[in-house]
């Protein structure tokens, strides 16, 4: 598989658990494209998040995510790359989301959702 375009970015200091970058725009010469995530941990504990595509919908979409379930430590973030196929279309709207999960044994009733949107062109 050949990555056309990663969008990279160093992930940000907030205050509230996050994701970049939060949006943009991507060019392919590919069937498929590539976008690099980057989810941060702003808590004083580990966290265990799922990175998961959706359409601009937020339809569930067929995408390959590495990895996609991790766990990220404490004032930390970590990188995730997600590639999602074209489907013979020249334009792509997608949403690639952060998503909270809980560890066993716990029980949380906050389920954290942090989404980005992503413009993908096929060029050719």
């Amino acid at each position: 598989m050949f990555l056309a375009v990663t969008l990279a970015a160093v992930g940000s200091k907030g205050a509230a658990q996050s994701m970049t970058p939060m949006r943009g725009e991507i060019s392919s010469f590919e069937e498929e494209f590539t976008v690099r995530v980057f989810p941060y941990n702003p808590y004083p504990h580990s966290i265990r998040v799922a990175i998961k595509a959706y359409d601009q919908d937020f339809r569930p979409i067929e995408a390959d995510v590495m990895p996609p379930e991790m766990v990220i430590g404490s004032m930390s973030s970590r990188s995730a790359i997600v590639s999602v196929g074209f489907k013979n279309k020249k334009v792509r709207r997608i949403r690639i989301c952060t998503e909270s999960v809980p560890f066993p044994g716990l029980h949380t009733s906050i389920k954290a959702q942090i989404c980005g949107r992503f413009i993908a062109h096929r060029i050719n």
